[in-house]
């Protein structure tokens, strides 16, 4: 009995035994399964529950002109989250958060119970919250609200440059202008955050999972200052005339480099559009709103005649009484036309009449080739998105009025950007150069886009001498004329087409295209005012003036040396005291609403009534001016000039320049202190000592300051400096 004992006994403890191996086998089999076959699947399944993956956004790149003002920038601010799951009560989460991010309560309580019932530890709340709600949702010190360090754009300059910057969307992604084209560029690339959580979904420690990577830098050829000018006068010209719109461009001849674009009306990037604002305030109007040149484009006419045909500025010209009929339409010319003329005169005086017969001398086909040379209907090739082409029709869909039209300027239309093109072939001594709006991007220089030639160095001679007799003698007489230097260009008014009544209106494009000093060319303007009306909105009485307060004030900045003394200057004041420019011809009357014929025949056979007579009688010599004792000195990098008069001043040819005259700005002045890094306290001391009105974000230590340190102090200017604790 005592044996059959101690073997049941020893059988339980097999069984046992038995029993806790295969349990001890089967946990190693799960921990195998756990620990190696599914490790992958259950660690992502921890990994899901512990960890949360944050984006960072990256900051975009700064802008600046071509002097290092800021002219876009990334400002840091607070971004809100917070973790539902840590959330007591949410109806007074939800209300308290509402009152102070200015939030719509019942959403963010629907937001909060989705996320809670869902178990999500992890909830953005609102993006770039002001200074001002950051401070008081510090205060209350909150363990379930989390604050995280993004970016905001903002433009310093408010509406300067407006229309090259653009803005961007509330994602921080480009909405127009450079922030648009460029915004690959200018983005960057968005980091990662990790945050790792406890069961009870509160935050253990984070780390940077995937580094941000900040936007590209990139300088403009804008000169802030110029820019500003360029703006001021132009609202002011708009004002004056009562002009729907306008444009300024300046443009440095010899690269192409943009030294202000301007547009009116504008807006503060800013601010987000609204109803009451201008429906034209957001578009860059010297980029993407082609209209019709008028008389500035005379000078491709002139051009091509000078080099395609056997005429010079000293070829009469019979103009007749003033009067041209052609199959639908009638030209006039003012005050009953001017008779014979030379083609300087045709030009000077802006005669429409001249133009015609000039260009039937041109013909078609080397007008089509001419106008092509010098750009029009193709994109100049600037960085901003949409930039138009403007029109110029191929020569199978030219009418039979058509070699007229455009020999004047109409059935053509272009860019102020293109006609600033266009005009620094004439500055640079012929080459079409490509305008350029970055200067660098980062510390690489942008490289200049090879230029060629489309103009005969005698011709660009010829041309010179013309535009400046536009200034001199012709229709912007009095009106373009420089306190101190000598400038040459083109006025322009051409009627505006009514595409729905097929009519010519009596509101005008006026415009002036020019270029000073004449000797050695520093600086292409084009001004266009959009709506002008009667006597006054003609381009020498409209545009001109805005031309003559850009042109001398940019170069008085740009230290550009007067290459007309003062004496001669004040007898050129005395002397032109009570002399008013000449009237520009631009009356057009339609007399079949714009119809077009498909054959040139008859206006060929009409012209033939009013021929070109070349090499006639030289014209009678406008009475000498008395001669500059200097002359400009040459421009750095440049080739030194032979000896040679100014141009209009003797009378003998315009010296060509060989090389670019780059433009430079020397900076003076008091600087702007860095603040960086400084208690509040410590900067409100300096500023004052120094004299520096603050604007003032947040509180703690100074982290960002616009201007940036080390830039020029203007008088008045207020310092913007961000707090961070």
């Amino acid at each position: 009995m005592e044996y059959r004992g101690r073997a049941t006994a020893a059988n339980r403890l097999i069984w046992v035994a038995a029993a806790f191996a295969v349990w001890a086998v089967a946990i190693f089999a799960r921990l195998i399964t756990l620990q190696v076959i599914q490790h992958e699947k259950y660690s992502a399944i921890a990994r899901s529950q512990q960890e949360h993956k944050i984006a960072v956004a990256a900051p975009r790149g700064t802008i600046f002109d071509r002097n290092g003002q800021a002219l876009a920038i990334s400002v840091p601010v607070d971004s809100v989250s917070v973790n539902p799951m840590r959330i007591a009560s949410a109806p007074m989460a939800a209300s308290m958060l509402a009152g102070i991010l200015h939030l719509d309560q019942a959403v963010l309580l629907q937001r909060l119970q989705w996320y809670r019932d869902n178990r999500k530890g992890f909830m953005w709340v609102k993006h770039r919250i002001d200074p001002f709600e950051a401070a008081r949702l510090k205060a209350l010190n909150l363990d379930w609200v989390s604050m995280h360090a993004e970016s905001v754009r903002h433009y310093p300059k408010g509406e300067t440059a407006a229309h090259l910057m653009g803005a961007v969307f509330s994602d921080e992604s480009g909405a127009a202008g450079i922030e648009r084209s460029l915004d690959k560029v200018l983005a960057g690339r968005d980091g990662e955050e990790l945050l790792l959580t406890d069961v009870k979904h509160r935050g253990i420690e984070s780390h940077m999972d995937t580094p941000v990577q900040e936007g590209q830098q990139l300088t403009l050829t804008i000169d802030e200052r110029i820019q500003y000018i360029a703006e001021r006068e132009l609202k002011a010209g708009v004002a004056r005339k009562h002009a729907r719109s306008g444009t300024v461009i300046v443009m440095n001849p010899y690269n192409g480099e943009i030294l202000a674009l301007a547009n009116y009306p504008t807006y503060d990037p800013n601010k987000a559009p609204t109803k009451a604002e201008d429906p034209l305030a957001r578009v860059n109007l010297g980029a993407l709103a082609p209209f019709e040149p008028g008389s500035i484009f005379k000078m491709v006419t002139i051009s091509a005649a000078l080099e395609t045909t056997e005429m010079t500025p000293e070829t009469l010209v019979a103009t007749g009484n003033g009067v041209l009929k052609l199959p639908g339409r009638i030209v006039h010319e003012s005050h009953g036309g001017y008779g014979t003329i030379t083609m300087q005169q045709v030009f000077e005086k802006s005669s429409n009449i001249g133009a015609i017969l000039i260009g039937t001398r041109v013909g078609r086909e080397h007008m089509y080739e001419y106008a092509r040379k010098f750009g029009f209907g193709q994109v100049s090739g600037l960085p901003i998105a949409a930039e138009s082409a403007g029109r110029l029709r191929p020569l199978n869909r030219w009418g039979t009025t058509s070699l007229a039209s455009i020999s004047m300027g109409h059935e053509v239309s272009t860019t102020s950007v293109q006609i600033a093109r266009a005009g620094s072939v004439f500055a640079n001594g012929g080459m079409l150069v490509t305008p350029k709006l970055i200067l660098r991007r980062g510390d690489k220089v942008e490289p200049d886009q090879p230029a060629h030639r489309i103009l005969q160095p005698d011709t660009v001679m010829k041309m010179r001498l013309m535009m400046e007799g536009v200034v001199l003698r012709g229709t912007a007489r009095g009106q373009a004329r420089l306190d101190g230097y000598t400038s040459a260009g083109k006025t322009g008014t051409a009627q505006i087409f009514d595409a729905v009544n097929h009519r010519y209106t009596h509101q005008y494009n006026a415009s002036f295209m020019g270029f000073t000093p004449v000797v050695n060319p520093r600086l292409v303007i084009v001004v266009t005012l959009n709506g002008t009306a009667g006597d006054s909105g003609m381009g020498a009485s409209a545009a001109a003036p805005v031309f003559k307060v850009i042109a001398t004030e940019a170069l008085r900045m740009m230290d550009v040396p007067p290459d007309i003394p003062e004496d001669v200057m004040e007898a050129e004041r005395k002397h032109n005291k009570n002399v008013k420019p000449l009237p520009e011809t631009v009356a057009i009357a339609d007399l079949d609403g714009g119809t077009i014929l498909e054959d040139d025949a008859d206006l060929r056979e009409q012209l033939r009534q009013a021929p070109v007579k070349p090499d006639a009688e030289p014209p009678i010599p406008a009475a000498p001016i008395p001669a500059a004792k200097d002359t400009p000195s040459p421009a750095e990098n440049q080739a030194a000039p032979t000896p040679a008069t100014v141009s209009g001043l003797l009378g003998t040819p315009a010296l060509i320049p060989s090389g670019p005259a780059p433009v430079e700005v020397a900076r003076t002045g008091p600087q702007v202190p860095d603040f960086r890094g400084k208690s509040l306290r410590e900067v409100v001391e300096e500023a004052s000592a120094e004299g520096i009105e603050l604007l003032l974000e947040g509180s703690g230590v100074a982290r960002a300051q616009l201007p940036p340190p080390g830039a020029p102090l203007h008088r008045g200017e207020t310092v913007r400096v961000v707090l961070t604790r």
